[in-house]
């Protein structure tokens, strides 16, 4: 089955619609009105999630009247055109694996090794840099982080068995 592009509008439309009518219910529960004291809790969320579903509806109409058109006058602009393509599918896999190994990665070893093995195989894989280049820019790249996390605002972000062996923590 292959999604058209209108097809994946109109989905996502309505998701973000169904978001926006979920954070407003929300809202409601805590009060979205103001106080003596100014906002109450649910005042701003309340406010974002309005504007949220008047872009979704917004988008909504512009993805019906798109699809019925006759046919767009750009031919890179047709309605009809599949949503994703079998060589952008098997990106957005490699991608998500990634992603999901990052996590994982993270339990088990902690987030600045985790960044670090991230990064590095981001750089080699897809930005097509040496392994050894791709493993220095993760190296600094999780010691920015170190230090802006745990040095300046100290937050102490997940460690792993890995870290207190490197006398980070």
């Amino acid at each position: 089955m292959t999604v058209k592009r209108y097809q994946a509008e109109i989905g996502t439309a309505l998701v973000t619609g169904a978001l926006g009518v979920t954070a407003i219910v929300g809202a409601v529960q805590l009060g979205h009105g103001w106080s003596d004291h100014g906002p109450e809790a649910g005042y701003f969320p309340f406010w974002v999630s309005v504007v949220l579903i008047g872009a979704s509806l917004w988008n909504l109409g512009r993805a019906v009247i798109a699809a019925r058109a006759e046919r767009a006058p750009d031919p890179l602009d047709d309605p009809q055109d599949p949503f994703l393509p079998r060589d952008h599918l098997r990106r957005i896999a490699v991608f998500l694996g990634a992603m999901a190994a990052f996590v994982v990665g993270m339990l088990l070893l902690g987030f600045y090794v985790a960044t670090t093995l991230y990064v590095a195989w981001n750089a080699w894989k897809q930005g097509g840099f040496r392994l050894a280049f791709g493993l220095a820019v993760g190296a600094v790249f999780a010691l920015s982080l170190y230090l802006i996390f745990e040095v300046i605002f100290q937050i102490p972000l997940l460690k792993g068995p890995i870290e207190p062996l490197l006398g980070i923590y």
